[in-house]
């Protein structure tokens, strides 16, 4: 005679269980993002989790290296560029959909605290002799190395200290440059100087924003996105009065703080 058998309620509730981590890892947002984010996007990232439930990956990079990637097809699901022409033109060729302006960048000299070099002169003070490497971010593909280029240039500094230029593949490995005295100067992403590490172990002078092209971050929904209404909803997130104040208190200009 056969006999059913019952599979226990133990192994129910464990094959439940999995099940539902399985759905929710499956539910993480990924996000490209702009490598100056990286000390704010976490404190970003944990109210969402904390107003959604939903957790996201962040994966930090130049904006002009993943526009590239997006092109090529990287399944990510929004892209926070620190230059807003990037999500404009993939916007443009149907490749991402509702695009935000979430914030406006700013740059600032940053040195170690024990590096000996006084920044209240500015710009200027890069000319110093003793000032040998000054680290910027890769202008070819990083906002912010564009924006070190323009202040400089604005300066009429820049052919006096290009030979002492060091390139960062992106505005944060230009601040570890800076951090690590490979550099003694870095021209840098203000997010990053009041991030806690750089906050501790320097002193940072804001570079005029009259100086260079206003910074403009915009965030885009990747269209061929499989967690497009995540996506959405995460976008609409960063227009929360929470979140935009997480970004100013990173130095962040937002609509609310325009005029910083």
């Amino acid at each position: 005679m056969h006999r059913s058998r019952s599979i226990p309620c133990v192994v129910l509730v464990t094959v439940v269980a999995l099940l539902w981590a399985a759905c929710a890892v499956a539910q993480d947002l990924t996000v490209a993002a702009a490598s100056d984010l990286q000390a704010v996007l976490p404190a970003v990232a944990a109210q969402f989790e904390k107003d959604t439930g939903r957790k996201v990956t962040a994966i930090y990079g130049s904006s002009g290296n993943f526009y590239t990637q997006i092109q090529n097809g990287a399944p990510f699901d929004v892209f926070m560029s620190a230059d807003i022409d990037y999500p404009k033109r993939l916007q443009q060729a149907g490749r991402a959909e509702q695009l935000y302006e979430y914030a406006t960048g700013h740059i600032v000299l940053w040195t170690r605290n024990d590096s000996g070099f006084d920044l209240s002169g500015g710009l200027a003070a890069l000319v110093d002799p003793k000032v040998k490497k000054i680290a910027i971010a890769n202008p070819q593909h990083a906002p912010y190395g564009r924006a070190a280029v323009a202040a400089l240039r604005h300066e009429q500094l820049y052919d006096r200290v290009k030979g002492k230029l060091v390139m960062g593949e992106n505005i944060s490995q230009t601040a570890q440059f800076a951090q690590s005295g490979n550099a003694q100067v870095g021209i840098i992403a203000l997010s990053l100087a009041l991030g806690p590490v750089l906050k501790a172990d320097g002193t940072y002078v804001e570079i005029p924003t009259e100086f260079h092209p206003r910074i403009e971050q915009a965030a885009v929904v990747i269209s061929k996105s499989s967690h497009e209404a995540l996506a959405r909803q995460f976008i609409d997130a960063l227009k929360q009065p929470a979140m935009v104040k997480i970004l100013q208190s990173y130095g962040f200009a937002t609509d609310q703080n325009a005029t910083r």
